[in-house]
Order: C-alpha cells, then structure tokens, then sequence
C-alpha cells in the first residue's frame, strides 16, 4: 500500500478539560499553559509514527452526537495496513434500545454487518443472502458529512504515519503543557495544541494514549482511547459474504447503509 501523509498538525484534535491528578516532581514545578520544551516537542513530532512502527491498537472511539444520544466504536485498527474493526453501538437516554452494527472500514470502503432487514430485503429481490453491505466511505458534502460513522473511522485510520514530523512546527508556543491525568491506569502528559485539540500521551514509553477531537461544525467532541499497541491482523468480508451497496442501491436505501 502506497504511503499516505499524515500529519499530526492536521490529524489530531483533542479537547481535554480534566487536567487534574496525577504528577510528579517534573510535573509539579510547572503550570498547565507553559510551553512545550523541546525534548516534548520530539515526541509530539513521533507520535504518529510510532502508531505506525508499533503496528496497531486497540481503540474506543465515542461521540456523543445529539442530545442523549452517543455512539461509540470499540475494537482494534491495523495502522500498516489502514484497516479497521469495530462494534458500533448507540446508546440513547429516550427508552429506544441500544442500535447495533459490526464495521469493517478501510480509507475507501466500509462494510456493515447486524444490519437489519439485510436478509429479508435480499430475499425478496431474489439474491443470496450476505452477512454485510459495502460502500463508498461517505465524504463530506455541501450539507455537511453525511455519515458520522464514516468521520469516526477515518479519524481512527488517520492517527498513523510512516514518517515523523518536524519538532519545530512545534515550539512556535501555539502548543502547551496542561498537566497529568490517569488513563485505564496509565500515567499520561496531556498537550494542548492549536485550535483547542489536545494529546495525552503516556509518560512511561511516549505513545499516544487519548484524543479529543471537536468536528467542524459541530457542538460535541470526539474522544478515541488507544491501548494494547501492537501488530494487529484484520481480514475484510470476502465478496461471497457480501453485497455491494453500488449494485443494489434500492437495498441499500432500504436498510439505511
């Protein structure tokens, strides 16, 4: 696979607001706000990269998107070789019960399976059944992303690079420090960079721990959780366990992928 620039000026978005707790001696003879030295500068600078060179992570992606509703995406991501893996579900404060997919997604295409009517509507129309529906991953359109699954994924695609950045970018004092906080148990430092994004990142082996990233437009914020870095292996729905969503746009339409 050809590489795909990233870079963690554009990539990351984070907006952490607990900032309080955990410190140590270094910790606790600064202030949230002082400027990044230069030894967290490198740092910042590989922490796309080192998602790369580590391979994969497990991930928890949530985002709360309208008023007692928040979908949250858990599962693993192979930075290698851009694929992802994930169960999608949507919680909502109303009584309606929990909405349910299974994901796969690469840059281009996304697959949904637990989709409901899939079977059923494929009968009718006379086809095999298939356990998924495939498309296009959706793009952003004069009315905005069409689909919030398709941002959620793309973020988590998007946190790899096969090349570090340059430090300098990051000592111009747009980017701070903002203290220390315990992630699942792990002591991380926490950036705050340009246009109200953050980074926490683990104080022990200098790899990304947790985003917080507003969307465009939007009035919620998006927070991914890594963990377990390593190699991961993901294989995609094969052609036999799936239907494409371009070949039968009436089905697609019909059960809403």
């Amino acid at each position: 696979m050809p590489s795909r620039p990233r870079s963690l000026l554009l990539a990351l978005g984070l907006l952490l607001a607990l900032l309080a707790g955990c410190s140590d001696s270094s910790a606790a003879e600064r202030n949230p706000g002082d400027k990044i030295t230069r030894d967290e500068a490198d740092v910042l600078a590989e922490l796309l990269h080192q998602n790369f060179e580590h391979g994969g992570a497990d991930f928890v992606e949530s985002a709360p998107y309208g008023e007692g509703a928040v979908l949250t995406l858990t599962g693993q991501v192979d930075f290698v070789r851009s694929i992802g893996h994930a169960q999608a579900v949507t919680k909502y404060q109303d009584g309606r019960p929990d909405d349910t997919r299974e994901v796969f997604f690469t840059p281009d295409n996304i697959w949904f399976g637990d989709v409901p009517g899939l079977s059923e509507a494929l009968a009718a129309h006379g086809l095999p059944d298939a356990a998924y529906m495939e498309r296009p991953m959706a793009g952003s359109t004069a009315e905005g992303t069409s689909s919030l699954v398709d941002v959620l994924t793309q973020l988590v695609l998007n946190l790899s690079a096969r090349g570090g950045d340059d430090p300098r970018a990051f000592m111009n004092g747009s980017y701070t420090w903002q203290g220390q906080r315990s992630i699942n148990g792990e002591l991380a430092a926490v950036y705050a960079l340009s246009g109200g994004k953050t980074v926490a990142v683990s104080t022990k082996d200098k790899l990304l721990l947790q985003y917080v990233t507003p969307l465009p437009d939007q009035d919620f914020q998006v927070t991914i959780t890594l963990s377990e870095h390593g190699e991961r292996t993901i294989a995609l729905p094969t052609p036999d366990q799936t239907v494409n969503a371009a070949d039968q746009p009436e089905i697609a339409s019909q059960v809403g992928v």
